[in-house]
């Protein structure tokens, strides 16, 4: 069973940055990271195989890397928008592929970025 448990979430001004974190019990599947805001649907951010892969709204602000050697996968986050504003969840899988749906996810973690 993959365990997968996020962290680095929390409530910043607009423009501002955040790091979330993933901590895996994986270190060679794909990885990625999936967000829901309050009454939608959850939609795709970010993923990282050997490659990255970003939603056109987070292109150019948000950034996701993985530590391989500690299991970590993390999602810098700059210039927040209050639209960013949604539970943040790791995911994983043992390959990414257009339209992901992950069979692995974490619990969440809450972003709040004030206007």
């Amino acid at each position: 069973q993959v365990q997968l448990v996020e962290s680095g979430g929390g409530v910043v001004q607009a423009g501002g940055s955040l790091r979330l974190s993933c901590a895996a019990s994986v270190s060679r599947h794909a990885m990625g990271w999936f967000r829901q805001a309050p009454g939608k649907d959850r939609e795709f951010v970010a993923a990282i195989t050997g490659s990255t892969y970003y939603a056109d709204s987070v292109k150019d602000r948000f950034t996701i890397s993985r530590d391989n050697a500690k299991k970590m996968v993390y999602l810098q986050m700059n210039n927040l928008k209050p639209e960013d504003t949604a539970v943040y969840h790791c995911a994983a899988d043992r390959s990414y592929r257009s339209a992901w749906t992950p069979e692995y996810w974490g619990q969440g973690t809450q972003v709040t970025v004030s206007s």
